[in-house]
């Protein structure tokens, strides 16, 4: 699983959150994805299910996340699939607000940070971000 797709799910869910507090609405298939995903995600690691689920009113770790994400993943092919398909139902959803909060944390440099954290030898800064 490729740690962007990570990243993406996990700030899908954090910007449905943050768009249903001012009262914006997303696309059902997001909605359905990002619950799944959830619900998922919660049978394998229930203590990552809590940190998402308090950012953004709590600061989030995204570089412990999106790596609790990818090993969920890589050792539950259910999880694998809830996450491909909430990044997949983001990257369609067409509310304008949606797409411009999800690209706040820069998703893609965030991912190559944590991979290059991850690599042998590698080094790199991974920050708490929040909205």
């Amino acid at each position: 699983m490729i740690l962007e797709t990570a990243a993406i799910a996990i700030g899908s869910v954090i910007a449905t959150k943050a768009l249903e507090k001012t009262g914006e609405k997303v696309g059902e298939a997001l909605w359905d994805k990002t619950g799944k995903f959830l619900v998922t995600l919660k049978k394998q690691s229930p203590h990552t299910v809590v940190a998402i689920e308090k950012a953004p009113d709590q600061p989030l770790d995204y570089g412990k996340a999106v790596l609790e994400v990818q090993s969920a993943a890589q050792t539950n092919p259910e999880v694998a699939q809830a996450v491909q398909e909430l990044a997949e139902a983001a990257k369609a959803e067409p509310n304008p607000k949606f797409a411009e909060i999800l690209a706040m944390p820069n998703l893609e440099k965030l991912a190559d940070k944590i991979g290059q954290v991850v690599m042998p030898g590698g080094t790199g800064n991974i920050q708490n971000q929040s909205f």
